[in-house]
């Protein structure tokens, strides 16, 4: 680490991503600085997010005496803190600095990890104390919000797909990553010693904020979107857009949280220790969420070939059918006694991972609508000039991300009730809730082409289509 790295300013008073000469000159290689550190930051973010998804691998219910629909309270109440933190945490970095509140958000994750490792190590706790600790967790929810905005402030109209994508890809695989940790804990040493987890994460989110202190810098000329906010819900397509959100990252995030405790409810059905229930969960749980984080890119790179609302709308489809397996495959099973058969769980795995992968195909295409329907409307504002207009989509796009990403997230509160709800009925098993997600994504369906696609002309560019890309130039 040089000596100018210490001394230099960290404000950067005047920044215009949009200056070809400046960014070719230097800008590039700010940008691309806070860029890394900002995803290691939101990394982190989603990984605390997640901790008690793994948490609840650690807690047999003989010595903790939380049954399986009380673990699904304790990864939904992060779930539904995180959601509302999104708000805030969208217009944090315009008003303390980009550095400055990612330092800050960093360490302040310091505190539900260490809340956590103390909490979990004591078994005879509350189960509302322990509601009470994971709520903490959800503080790591708002990360994606403020790194998003302050990354795309950094980066020219011409990059922001690649840049943005980088940033929230980045971060989703912080979900798959503590899962990952949590695994090779259980496989070394059991499912006895949850605070090793913890520890590991003291260390990177000490990591994550020290890097950001060092390496990144504040904006100056931002300005605080809430105003902005306010303009956008005024349209009706913001409101579809965060509906549509539920159904993409609110998979995602939903399952991510669920799905090895779905795993493990089966797997002790089946006879197994909690013990081996936990090793096997954890060696399954991991793949949803890290496929679902690589497939987002490939969801805007569709949307920008086909069209933003077309992949959305195949995308739902191919959801429904999902569903269907994971609904009749529950059929099956709910129709014998004792526990799944090895086909039956082959069939729960596939539908999961292809909800997985599905979700994040979604969460790039309806990703890349909302710049695109904000682009469409300011063609419409006769008031502004070409560059009003650019600067209006701009602050439009960014305040709606924000937004659509807190609404989408209590998708993932929806899913792990849902499921609770489900398990905790006469049935005994997820059926119930699979049917529900089958219809929720019918729903979606019907939403996506009744306002997208239906009413279209044939020679018109839909809203939430962006324009083709001539050879040779960027997507902007």
């Amino acid at each position: 680490m040089s000596a100018l790295s210490l001394r230099r300013n960290r404000d950067i008073e005047d920044w215009d991503a949009e200056d070809v000469e400046a960014w070719e000159a230097g800008n590039r290689t700010i940008a691309r600085r806070n860029l890394i550190w900002s995803i290691v930051a939101e990394h982190v973010g989603f990984s605390i997010w997640s901790i008690w998804s793994v948490m609840v691998l650690f807690m047999p219910e003989d010595v903790y005496g939380i049954d399986a629909a009380g673990k699904f309270y304790l990864v939904a109440v992060p779930t539904l803190v995180g959601a509302f933190m999104r708000i805030p945490y969208t217009v944090a970095p315009a008003r303390y600095g980009g550095r400055n509140w990612t330092v800050f958000s960093a360490l302040l994750l310091l505190l539900p990890t260490a809340l956590t490792w103390y909490f979990i190590a004591s078994p005879g706790t509350s189960y509302t104390t322990f509601l009470v600790v994971a709520a903490f967790a959800g503080l790591g929810g708002g990360n994606f919000a403020s790194s998003m905005t302050n990354i795309n402030a950094f980066y020219p109209q011409r990059l922001k797909g690649w840049a943005l994508g980088l940033n929230a890809g980045g971060g989703n695989i912080g979900v798959p990553v503590i899962q990952l940790v949590a695994l090779l804990v259980i496989a070394t040493v059991g499912n006895t010693r949850p605070e090793i987890v913890c520890a590991a994460y003291l260390v990177a989110v000490s990591l994550a904020a020290l890097g950001a202190a060092l390496f990144m810098d504040n904006l100056r000329n931002q300005r605080s979107n809430l105003g902005a906010l306010a303009e956008a819900l005024r349209h009706r397509h913001s409101w579809v857009m965060s509906f549509l959100y539920i159904g993409t990252f609110g998979s995602f995030i939903g399952f991510s949280f669920a799905f090895g405790q779905v795993l493990q409810i089966n797997f002790l059905a089946g006879g197994e220790t909690p013990a081996q229930a936990a090793l096997h969960a954890a060696q399954i749980a991991f793949l949803g969420p890290l496929l679902g984080s690589i497939a987002r890119p490939y969801g805007g790179k569709l949307a920008d070939r086909i069209g933003g609302g077309r992949i959305t709308l195949y995308t739902f489809v191919a959801m429904t059918f999902a569903a269907g397996i994971l609904v009749a495959t529950g059929m099956a099973d709910d129709a014998r006694s004792g526990a799944p058969t090895g086909a039956q769980m082959g069939a729960y795995v596939a539908g999961f991972i292809l909800l997985f992968v599905l979700s994040g195909i979604g969460n790039g295409s309806t990703y890349k609508m909302i710049p695109s329907i904000f682009e469409a409307k300011a063609q419409g504002r006769d008031d502004l000039d070409r560059a009003g207009k650019a600067a209006w989509s701009r602050s439009m796009s960014g305040a709606l991300i924000g937004f659509a990403g807190a609404v989408g997230a209590l998708g993932g509160v929806f899913i792990n009730i849902v499921l609770r709800a489900s398990y905790v009925s006469d049935a005994k098993s997820a059926t119930n809730a699979f049917w529900v997600f089958l219809g929720f994504y019918v729903v979606c369906a019907v939403v996506t082409w009744c306002v997208f696609l239906r009413l279209q002309a044939p020679r018109a560019r839909p809203v939430g289509e962006s324009a083709p890309v001539p050879a040779g130039r960027a997507p902007r």
